[in-house]
């Protein structure tokens, strides 16, 4: 039975960005140095597949530091941790390493250098996501406001006007990011905003990717876990660039054939934590049941390396 012709659009950049290639490596390395069981505090990246690869090599997942004993090393999440995480660490003799994404690290030294200005921070993020819980813990309780929303910033009570800066977690949608940030310059016209935009480059290439991709597509499955949030925002953007039907999969078995039966055409891409063995499984099951043409939709090149921690490293 002949198999009816299908164009699969591919997006580039998609998958791994350089903080999630690194904080793998730190685990993989850590196991190296030190043996099994390592400890993570959080997942090192929101990705099922990745995880469950770790955790077979003898990485221990928890959720907080009292989960881990004082004699093994424990590493910090991609996600960035509160300051007094690392001081818990310090004070149990814990040997610890952290795997924070150095874009999200830029961040928190942003919030403590407005904070030694004497200026009132305002975050835009996602409430409870561990990126805007570590940065929001960079300093005292009140020294950080959350605004999710341009309605939010409508309703924040600040303490001066005249004394406010604003970063934002890394992973936001760009379009709504630039709408809460206007309304924060609206209301707050002495607000203090990053020298540099705080959406990383790679949340920032992905999307572009998207819009280019969306509207020659009949369909668009986001290759990513539902707990990541700048896979979740690629959705959003396929979704608004012209994509009537825009879904998130964790890998091939979630694809929902019945829903797409009769399109001519499909875009494929992948959030920053989504690995390429992932993707590759999705296009395999597609050229399974169709007559596939690839194209490949190209928007940005990346060629961004982060080093591993020094502990970590070999002498050379």
């Amino acid at each position: 039975m002949s198999k009816s012709p299908l164009t699969l659009y591919l997006a580039a950049p998609r998958g791994f960005c350089a903080g999630v290639d690194r904080a793998i490596k730190i685990v993989e390395m850590a196991l190296e140095k030190w043996g099994a069981p390592v400890y993570v505090r959080h997942e090192i990246v929101h990705n099922k597949f990745v995880v469950d690869g770790l955790r077979e090599k003898g990485a221990v997942f928890v959720e907080e530091l009292s989960e881990c004993p004082d004699d093994r090393p424990v590493i910090f999440s991609a996600h960035g941790v509160p300051k007094s995480v690392p001081n818990a660490a310090q004070a149990r003799n814990m040997v610890y390493v952290d795997a924070t994404c150095p874009l999200v690290s830029k961040v928190h030294i942003e919030a403590q250098r407005h904070a030694d200005a004497g200026l009132q921070m305002i975050m835009i993020g996602h409430e409870g996501h561990p990126e805007t819980v570590g940065t929001m813990g960079q300093l005292p309780d009140g020294e950080v406001l959350l605004v999710e929303t341009p309605q939010d910033v409508a309703t924040v009570t600040v303490r001066d006007p005249q004394k406010l800066a604003y970063v934002t977690q890394t992973t936001l949608s760009i379009d709504d990011t630039a709408d809460i940030v206007a309304a924060l310059n609206a209301r707050f016209p002495a607000i203090v905003g990053p020298h540099k935009e705080d959406i990383c480059y790679a949340t920032t290439n992905r999307q572009e990717a998207v819009k280019a991709m969306a509207p020659k597509c009949d369909a668009m499955l986001v290759v990513g876990a539902p707990n990541s949030s700048n896979s979740k925002r690629l959705v959003e953007v396929g979704s608004r660039a012209g994509c009537s039907y825009a879904q998130l999969v964790q890998r091939a078995d979630d694809i929902d054939w019945r829903a797409l039966d009769g399109i001519k055409s499909i875009g494929i891409t992948a959030g920053a934590s989504a690995p390429e063995v992932l993707i590759n499984e999705v296009i395999d099951a597609f050229k399974s049941r169709y007559d596939v043409t690839e194209e490949l939709v190209e928007t940005a090149i990346e060629n961004v390396e982060f080093k591993v921690p020094r502990v970590l490293r070999v002498p050379a």
